[in-house]
């Protein structure tokens, strides 16, 4: 596992950054949708750039066999995946995996909205 280079680490901070803003305006107990559209305006503010809702392909031995989805993609460097689930789950680092895994992007951030406090509703996981 290969850690990412300082510019990406710099992008995932700055949008740690502004997911700490979003969940302390906003608070838990909201859905998904709501946290990335406020996710997205404050990338905005902070001049970062972004698509969302993007779709990948998934191959299988070169052979296109379906599509993902990321929840936004910062930078061009870093896929943001938002949840607003009681805890995260297994499954939910897993399809963050994958999609570091079917991207070949570098680093992920796994951000769970429905906690008191978010730092402990982040994850970050690094392309292996």
């Amino acid at each position: 596992m290969k850690e990412p280079d300082k510019f990406v680490d710099r992008i995932a901070h700055d949008v740690i950054g502004a997911a700490i803003e979003v969940h302390r305006t906003l608070g838990p107990g909201f859905l998904e949708s709501v946290y990335e559209e406020a996710l997205c305006i404050e990338l905005q503010l902070r001049r970062l750039s972004f698509a969302r809702q993007l779709c990948i392909s998934v191959d299988y031995k070169g052979h296109p066999v379906g599509e993902g989805r990321l929840d936004v993609l910062v930078e061009n460097c870093v896929i943001v995946e938002l949840k607003a689930v009681e805890e995260l789950a297994p499954i939910h680092t897993a399809q963050v995996i994958s999609y570091l895994k079917a991207t070949g992007y570098p680093l992920a951030l796994l951000v769970n909205f429905n906690v008191p406090v978010l730092k402990n509703g982040i994850r970050r996981i690094v392309s292996s």
